[in-house]
């Protein structure tokens, strides 16, 4: 018989894990030994906070988008000799804009029994926090990185959202997060709703949503180098 795989959502940055994840967590992370994270020194950190018993005693295997095939089935070798594991994200949840996606469906094609725990996720906050059509949202991940190509994608989401009633979210490596808002409010229409969701769940956290037209009389948000979801949204 199989073990189970369970995915176990981390803080998205300093905070008391206990605001952000239920007691059950906790519970079930201290019944597992095996562990696939993308950094070792952050999970062991994560498994520190949860007061996990002994974490000289956790095995954990490394995986990043740039894993290979025959890497990622080696990982499954604890889950096919029925030992449970745990699959956590750098933040946030694993599978959500995230390497651990692939384990995920590796898991399901072999029929692996797959539990996802309660914890945060920016990009669900920001999409519960934007107060934008809710009932049809997409998620586009990370934009072009070539200025005159990201324009372009910009102005084709924007006229997604004006034909289809679309929300569309997206993100950015965060030292880039200030030339991505300079794009957008050269491209985007005035009465197009930004959102701009800055370290979600963290002390700082900001989160901010006006018209393209009041944008372009305010301050930029302090996101520099700091995690962030954008949305846009016509109504």
């Amino acid at each position: 018989m199989y073990g189970t795989l369970y995915l176990l959502p981390v803080a998205l940055g300093d905070c008391d894990l206990e605001d952000i994840l239920p007691k059950r967590n906790f519970t079930i992370i201290k019944t597992l030994t095996y562990f696939i994270a993308e950094n070792a020194k952050e999970a062991r950190a994560f498994l520190k906070q949860c007061h996990y018993p002994e974490i000289s005693k956790a095995e954990l295997s490394l995986i990043n988008q740039h894993a290979k095939p025959d890497e990622l089935k080696a990982f499954m070798n604890p889950l096919l000799e029925g030992k449970n594991m745990g699959l956590m994200s750098d933040a946030g949840c694993p599978g959500i804009a995230d390497p651990g996606s692939e384990i995920i469906k590796l898991a399901h094609k072999k029929g692996i029994k797959v539990v996802p725990l309660v914890g945060p996720s920016s990009i669900v906050l920001s999409i519960m926090a934007s107060g934008f059509n809710g009932q049809n949202f997409a998620f586009n991940g990370y934009l072009p990185i070539e200025k005159v190509e990201r324009a372009k994608r910009v102005k084709e989401l924007e006229s997604i959202c004006i034909k289809q009633q679309q929300a569309q979210f997206f993100i950015e490596t965060p030292y880039r997060n200030g030339s991505l808002f300079e794009d957008m409010l050269k491209t985007l229409q005035p009465q197009t709703q930004l959102l701009v969701a800055t370290n979600i769940t963290i002390s700082d956290e900001l989160i901010i949503v006006k018209p393209i037209s009041l944008w372009k009389k305010s301050v930029a948000p302090d996101f520099f180098k700091k995690p962030t979801v954008f949305g846009i949204y016509v109504s």
